[in-house]
């Protein structure tokens, strides 16, 4: 009986957890301040939405509408995967 009393607030605290990402992550408009903030990492476009980051090189680096040049290894940590396809 007592435990129904808690049973709202515990379900906003995991909502609450859920909902804030694991890892801040840092975004850039341009590669080169992504690059001075990383310079030891790859630096990658990460299309927000979807969180799958582009390599230099693939069609969708730098041109997706929602997107940020990011350190790899922040992405990573942020959930971030790579594409797929290579695209």
């Amino acid at each position: 009986m007592r435990l129904s009393l808690f049973a709202p607030a515990a379900l906003i605290f995991c909502a609450l957890l859920v909902a804030s990402p694991a890892h801040a992550l840092d975004q850039f408009p341009t590669e080169a301040q992504a690059q001075q903030h990383c310079p030891r990492d790859t630096v990658v476009w990460l299309n927000l939405p979807t969180m799958i980051w582009h390599y230099k090189g693939e069609r969708w680096y730098g041109r997706t509408k929602h997107g940020a040049y990011v350190c790899r290894k922040d992405a990573r940590a942020a959930g971030a995967r790579a594409t797929r396809n290579g695209e």
